[in-house]
């Protein structure tokens, strides 16, 4: 799907997880369902706008590491089945997911 389904709804909010500075906390290796939850939640969002009052018509997510694919497309799917009134119903699969190692 594209991400950009009409060309003048361009506009990009941008998560990111684990977001800690070095001194925070040690490193520890966090899993997919905890990447993933804190990927959406609005604390780790890169713009001051809450996605809770409104709603993702497309949506991407890229994970680094080594993990399996499998697992990510599972959690993928959870996140949309848990929040699907913050997802439009008229774009079908509106959700991509990527692994890079």
């Amino acid at each position: 799907v594209n991400l950009i389904p009409f060309p003048r709804l361009h506009f990009f909010m941008v998560g990111f997880a684990p977001l800690t500075s070095r001194g925070s906390q040690q490193y520890r290796a966090l899993t997919v369902p905890e990447l993933t939850q804190q990927m959406w939640d609005a604390k780790n969002m890169m713009c001051a706008a809450d996605p809770r009052h409104g709603r993702y018509l497309t949506a991407s997510a890229m994970f680094r590491g080594k993990m399996s694919t499998k697992e990510v497309d599972e959690q993928m799917i959870n996140v949309q089945n848990k929040n699907s009134s913050y997802f439009v119903e008229w774009i079908p699969n509106n959700v991509k997911s990527s692994v890079c190692d």
